[in-house]
């Protein structure tokens, strides 16, 4: 199994967003599921990626190439793919993925993990969409989701694919359902 992690080419504010993303991908690599993500050594997503290669994990990186000038490469991932542009990364990112994570981050972090929630909702996929609401970040979205709940703007049925998480622990009994769900299909 592969996650997409999408999270700040930034650190934030307060420490503990480095913390929850260095404690994710120590608990992602000893469960032996694999990352993709944006491929920086940067960030809350270089952090990730550390954490993960630390406890032997496998990290795939995928970065455009007009970002390398801007966002340093990590160059120690088990795999890296420069590509042409961010449609490109999105696209490659989620044919690599069983699930997508959306830890703190900022309007890139944003875009794609509403990019992947909105395929959901149209049946291009049928993998969690998880945010990991590390320190209440994302209450204000998660209130907004609620209202557009309300007003009809995202249908009832749809309420499963908002999937929030508070802990790394949260996160991988999402990931270890899904996984059961699908081993329970092919057989």
């Amino acid at each position: 199994m592969n996650v997409a992690i999408y999270c700040g080419s930034q650190e934030g504010k307060k420490s503990i967003y480095r913390e929850k993303a260095k404690e994710l991908g120590e608990v992602l690599a000893k469960s032996k599921i694999g990352i993709v993500y944006g491929g920086s050594n940067i960030g809350l997503m270089g952090a990730v990626a550390d954490a993960a290669l630390a406890h032997y994990g496998r990290v795939i990186g995928i970065m455009p190439e007009h970002l390398q000038q801007r966002e340093l490469a990590h160059l120690s991932l088990t795999e890296i793919y420069f590509v042409e542009s961010m449609h490109v990364r999105k696209k490659q990112m989620v044919d690599l993925s069983d699930a997508f994570i959306a830890l703190p981050g900022g309007c890139g972090t944003l875009d794609e993990y509403f990019e992947v929630f909105t395929w959901a909702q149209i049946g291009l996929h049928h993998n969690p969409v998880i945010l990991y609401n590390v320190d209440g970040f994302y209450d204000a979205l998660i209130q907004h989701f609620n209202k557009m709940l309300e007003e009809g703007f995202i249908r009832e049925e749809q309420r499963h694919i908002l999937q929030v998480a508070s802990s790394a622990e949260e996160i991988l009994a999402i990931l270890n359902t899904h996984q059961d769900s699908l081993l329970q299909k092919g057989s």
